[in-house]
């Protein structure tokens, strides 16, 4: 059951990503799909949206054979999140698929809708009964971040929702996790003996997180103004990207083990005594994108011209355990800046040796390698090499491996995999609450020092952020990576 099938979420991600699994042969012929909505339509009109949904954003081609099959099980009930009488007309509907479809009982319920809303239509399920299992069947519930907008409301959300389901069948979605890039970060750490001696502060110098988005809010002022780059990107997909970087390796890969990891980084890390040198934030002004003016975000439709949430947002956190400790983690996010990327980094020391450092020409960086989770999914690795010639002269070269050169099979989008994880009630990238609070504990303390300081500082949309950024990274004797 989908909730929310009227927004872009489920439109262009969620519904393409059904269709795919299906087109895949990963689906079961009994699959159903019964969405949930205000709209006064019928069947044959949300079929018709899925349809449309479909033919732009699927990943895979278009089939007939799979659509008709698909088709045949997509229901429809219309009404609001306080009708006790519309989800006792959506309790019929599936047990109704139940009998024709064989689907036997096993639901899933996607809410794909507002945080706010999560209290009312878990309470509707609970007093319709839709969330209580028969013998042998299972429920369970899937929930778009974000969890809260800090740690004390995360804490209310997850009492709501563990009132109704267990753990076990509570799947917390954080898209990130789902992109193949994330995953092989598990392979390529654990995998090769090359790089895992290497893991540690001994050898690496700093790590950047990246993730910049060269769109600005693209009309979620509702959303996004309150909230900001730093609690919608970095307590979510950043942490957990830092948490699968600086984690020690799991007993096993599955999902007790490799969270129990994780939530013992999260544990670890600690923020530097003082925030206002040690994080910097900032709000996009007008600029240029892509050769086009794009406006201020103060200027953006619904965003109060006094308000003082940030687009950019960067801080530096330690993990103070032997593996890391004097390695410091640097994470940024922000809108409107250089391009879209999305990349772990990590740097190395300089190589002990002064030789190279005293050759006149030579241009002796760090090395560093790069994982890029998007686009163009792949590895880079930064090395010195000498170039041709008579004398002893070194400049930096890269070897890189691209997901789309190396294999033929593209990469399924994170949405197909994670829907198809909680279909098979296999929850390892799905962070549990103990993971959730763990993050907001982190950041809590400097968005409230934030919210002391006025006014966040400008940056011109289409650069890397504000200068406040640089000058933090600046202190350390570190610059951030131009991706």
């Amino acid at each position: 059951m989908m909730f929310g099938v009227t927004g872009d979420l489920a439109r262009k991600k969620l519904m393409p990503a059904v269709y795919d699994l299906a087109n895949r042969g990963l689906l079961p012929p009994a699959f159903a799909l019964t969405g949930f909505a205000r709209r006064e339509w019928g069947r044959e009109d949300f079929a018709q949206v899925v349809h449309d949904s479909v033919k732009k954003y699927a990943r895979t081609p278009w089939r007939q054979e799979t659509w008709d099959q698909l088709s045949e099980g997509i229901r429809f009930v219309q009404g609001s999140f306080d009708d006790p009488a519309a989800f006792a007309e959506l309790k019929r509907t599936v047990e109704r698929l139940d009998e024709r479809r064989g689907t036997g009982g096993n639901h899933a319920f996607y809410l794909s809708i507002p945080p706010s809303a999560f209290p009312q239509v878990i309470g509707q399920l609970r007093d319709s009964g839709l969330s209580d299992p028969q013998e042998g069947t299972w429920r369970r519930v899937v929930i778009e971040k974000p969890f809260g907008s800090d740690l004390k409301t995360a804490n209310a959300l997850n009492e709501v929702v563990s009132e109704v389901f267990p753990p076990d069948a509570v799947f917390r979605i954080d898209h990130y996790l789902g992109k193949e890039t994330v995953q092989n970060l598990l392979a390529l750490r654990f995998a090769n003996q090359l790089f895992e001696p290497m893991w540690n502060s001994q050898y690496i110098d700093h790590v950047q997180i990246t993730m910049a988005e060269d769109i600005g809010i693209n009309g979620r002022a509702g959303y996004y103004d309150g909230i900001g780059a730093a609690r919608d990107v970095i307590q979510n997909h950043l942490l957990q990207l830092l948490a699968l970087t600086a984690m020690e390796e799991p007993a096993s890969f599955d999902a007790a083990d490799l969270r129990a990891e994780k939530e013992k980084v999260l544990r670890a890390v600690t923020l530097p005594p003082d925030l206002s040198v040690s994080t910097a934030r900032g709000q996009y002004t007008d600029g240029w994108r892509g050769g086009e003016r794009v406006g201020a975000f103060l200027e953006e439709d619904g965003i109060a011209p006094d308000s003082i949430t940030e687009t950019y947002a960067a801080i530096k956190v330690e993990i103070p355990n032997r593996r890391w400790n004097g390695t410091p983690f640097y994470l940024r996010a922000g809108k409107r800046l250089g391009r879209r990327v999305t990349e772990i980094a990590l740097v190395f020391k300089k190589a002990p040796s002064p030789y190279f450092q005293q050759i006149e020409g030579s241009d002796v960086g760090t090395n560093a390698l790069v994982i890029r989770v998007q686009p163009d999914e792949g590895v880079t690795l930064k090395f010195g090499s000498k170039v041709p010639g008579t004398t002893m002269e070194v400049r930096d070269v890269t070897m890189d491996f691209a997901y789309g050169n190396a294999f033929t099979d593209e990469s399924p989008e994170a949405y197909e995999r994670l829907i198809l994880d909680v279909l098979l009630g296999d929850p390892p990238l799905f962070p549990r609450h103990q993971e959730v609070a763990s993050s907001w504990q982190i950041l809590d303390p400097i968005t409230a020092f934030w919210a002391t300081q006025g006014q966040p500082e400008q940056y011109r949309s289409g650069t890397w952020g504000p200068v406040g950024a640089d000058d933090m990274m600046a202190r350390d004797g570190r610059t951030w990576r131009r991706p």
